[in-house]
């Protein structure tokens, strides 16, 4: 394989990504939307990547790191890779999620666990009319793409109604762990987080990541990410072929899956199961159930659901500008 001899500078030129500082920081916003929402257990960061237009150019930068990729970096050929993998795009929108997240856990968990109600309209308005926004790309709901939507729908309300087991903590489970984790973290609708708690593991990993270096969860959380990065590069692969061959039919399911896991943010719900996770009471399953009473949360609920959808029209809007 032929080494690339140009410089660095003109490596990453040719990586894929903004071009502008314009963009680069439209980008970063976006990237600190998904960081956002990924700190919320039940809201998809893949969700907000498809209603702000840049899920499939996300899909297409994992799928750059391919196998030349990954041989160019055993040759050490770091410029080569550089020009190669969508270098500029990953590096700015992961500056956004990583940002976001250290810096809005605190406060999500502040919040889910002080205003839980007001919290979970939010984000239930942000993800109605993310379905509407999505759903709007569809072509031709009669059919294929209406059965493909259901099918999106059921598949949702089978995984938002799984109640938690009891898992091994060998590493070869860990590992699996990190694949279905991170498969779920960019599939819009399912929160990586999530699918953690279904498989017993949330206290676990997190456990680990509270204190990383101590010798056995520095081999916990490498084995977690090195099935996470097998996942996100194995997964984005059939995104991406899905994508290009069956885009109705795959936007469609999408779409259903953000509509099904909409009962699991309904602000209002009936404690089916709790879970104590470092010290702390959280739901991990419950039905949702009609406001108790119309008092001064249900209508501080109301305005911020309809703050919500109205936040992502505004997005969707600025988004479509950029494109």
């Amino acid at each position: 394989m032929k080494k690339y001899n140009n410089t660095w500078k003109e490596a990453f030129s040719e990586s894929p990504g903004p071009t502008s500082l314009r963009t680069a920081l439209n980008l970063a916003v976006k990237g600190l939307c998904m960081g956002s929402a990924d700190v919320v257990p039940g809201v998809s960061g893949g969700t907000i990547a498809l209603i702000t237009g840049i899920y499939e150019d996300l899909i297409a930068a994992l799928r750059s790191i391919d196998k030349e990729a990954i041989q160019k970096l055993l040759s050490l050929d770091f410029k080569g890779v550089v020009a190669k993998v969508h270098v500029r795009f990953l590096l700015v929108l992961f500056s956004g999620i990583v940002v976001a997240i250290l810096s809005l856990a605190r406060i999500m968990n502040y919040l889910l666990h002080h205003q839980p109600v007001p919290t979970w309209s939010l984000f239930f308005g942000l993800i109605a009319a993310s379905t509407l926004m999505i759903g709007k790309h569809v072509n031709n709901w009669y059919g294929k793409a209406g059965i493909s939507f259901v099918a999106g729908i059921i598949a949702a309300t089978i995984i938002v109604n799984l109640i938690p087991m009891q898992t091994p903590e060998d590493l070869w489970f860990i590992f699996l762990c990190g694949v279905v984790a991170i498969c779920a973290m960019i599939l819009p609708g399912i929160s990586g987080a999530f699918i953690l708690l279904i498989l017993g593991k949330y206290e676990y990993v997190t456990g680990a990541l509270k204190n990383p270096f101590l010798p056995q969860n520095m081999i916990v959380i490498f084995v977690f990410c090195v099935g996470c990065g097998i996942g996100l590069l194995g997964f984005s692969r059939v995104l991406n072929y899905l994508l290009q061959k069956y885009h109705n039919l795959t936007l469609a399911f999408l779409t259903g899956l953000i509509a099904g896991s909409l009962q699991k943010i309904w602000p209002w719900k009936e404690v089916v199961a709790t879970q104590i996770i470092r010290g702390k009471e959280h739901l991990i399953w419950g039905g949702p159930i009609l406001p108790p009473s119309i008092d001064q949360t249900f209508f501080m609920a109301v305005a911020l659901a309809v703050l919500g959808f109205v936040a992502v029209l505004t997005i969707e809007r600025m988004s479509a500008d950029d494109r």
